[in-house]
């Protein structure tokens, strides 16, 4: 079987030949001749039994491309000689950088495809990326001057395009970091020709003060403000390109519920408020939390660590510390119950109830129905038998102190 050839790369050239062209297809192993309409390639190479590079001989229009083998000629693909294949640019940008080279633009237009070389006055590229058929990524050789800038591929070398080099640039700004920070806080500003920095702004806040310490880094004070802000620095030659910086602003506490708890710590309670996320400690008057979790950005549940007296409860996040909100230890709370086993039952039985701080109950109810007897085995137990009723009903028990929280109840 013949081989199959299914594409051309590129599928145009020069008139002179010469250059190479990679063919893709099938059965490609055994070729022992390529033409190029009635001539032969210069020569070709066999890279895989899929893929020759062949290199175009001289030629004019557009000829069919053949690949040959003992069991014949392949089918054909068209290439093309002479200046249809030449790129054009149709613009660069910017279209000035600097002297030393280095600066980065991009070069618009059609047929990159293939460029071998691109050139700034004669002088090749630092560097070029094709991105597609109609971009290409250039990084800038040294030079002085205006000069044109070129692409050239195997179908030839494009129009010349404007490209100045100028020592008066305004400086390019590459990172801030870190990208965010609240203020006060210093930050490095990464780029090129900064040395010269007149300003450095945070949207349209100066810096409260910066520092050069080369042409490539600046070290800025955030000054207040909020949100995402553009930084810029200012020189004598012009205001850089923006680079993206949020603030970070320090929590805040609305309100703690409840207020109160126990000396002894270990009492859950929630504090309601703003910029949570990412809290890395909760304080009661200095001393940390025994746990906190963050709930969401506004919400964190939180065990209290033992303590005495009324005592600010603040949060620290990366973004500072908030104000703090009173909290106030006391030993005549009221008790606090967590549940009561089992959960339903018949009057005459008796039941188990857990919590904080009953051992000096004076009532357990049940619903409006006090119970029938009930017994203190300790501060966080006692026992009660059920009284007569119904349905579903509400379990306190109340102290010196004054009246638990409820927990639920079903009467079976």
């Amino acid at each position: 079987m013949s081989a199959l050839i299914n594409a051309l790369h590129p599928s145009t050239g020069p008139a002179a030949g010469g250059n190479t062209v990679a063919i893709s297809g099938c059965g490609l192993a055994a070729t022992s001749d390529v033409t190029f309409g009635a001539v032969s390639a210069a020569g070709f190479t066999v890279t895989s039994d899929t893929t020759i590079t062949a290199v175009a001989p001289p030629g004019s229009g557009s000829v069919p491309v053949a690949v040959v083998t003992a069991d014949g000629a392949s089918n054909s693909l068209t290439y093309s000689y002479g200046s249809a294949g030449l790129p054009v640019i149709e613009a660069i940008a910017p279209q000035a950088g600097d002297p030393a080279g280095g600066s980065d633009i991009i070069a618009m237009g059609s047929g990159f495809t293939g460029a071998t070389t691109v050139d700034f006055g004669g002088i090749a590229a630092a560097g070029f990326t094709v991105a597609s058929d109609t971009i290409i990524g250039i990084t800038t050789p040294p030079g002085t001057g205006t000069v044109p800038v070129t692409v050239t591929t195997p179908g030839g070398t494009s129009n010349g395009v404007s490209f100045t080099y100028s020592a008066s640039l305004p400086p390019r700004l590459v990172a801030v970091t870190p990208r965010s920070a609240r203020p006060g806080r210093t930050v490095v500003i990464f780029g090129c020709k900064v040395n010269r920095a007149m300003r450095v702004a945070f949207g349209g806040h100066p810096a409260e003060s910066f520092t050069v310490l080369s042409d490539n880094v600046v070290l800025a004070v955030v000054p207040p403000g909020d949100g995402t802000v553009p930084v810029t620095v200012t020189t004598p030659a012009g205001t850089s390109n923006p680079v993206r910086f949020t603030y970070v602003s320090a929590p805040v506490i609305k309100a703690i519920a409840p207020q109160a708890g126990d000396p002894a710590g270990g009492s859950d309670i929630i504090a309601v408020g703003s910029g949570f996320t990412g809290a890395t400690t909760v304080d009661f008057g200095g001393i940390a939390a025994a746990g906190f979790t963050v709930a969401s950005d506004t919400i964190i549940g939180i065990t209290t660590p033992p303590g005495t007296g009324t005592v600010p409860v603040t949060v620290t996040t990366p973004g500072g510390t908030s104000n703090g909100v009173s909290f106030t230890y006391s030993a005549s709370l009221p008790p606090r119950l967590v549940a009561v086993t089992p959960q339903s039952a018949r009057p005459g039985d008796t039941v188990v109830i857990f919590g904080c701080k009953v051992n000096r109950a004076r009532t357990v109810a049940f619903g409006s129905h006090p119970a029938d007897d009930f017994t203190v085995l300790s501060d966080n137990v006692l026992l009660a038998v059920v009284p007569p009723g119904n349905g579903t009903v509400r379990v306190t028990v109340t102290t010196p102190t004054g009246t638990s929280n409820p927990v639920r109840f079903t009467y079976a």
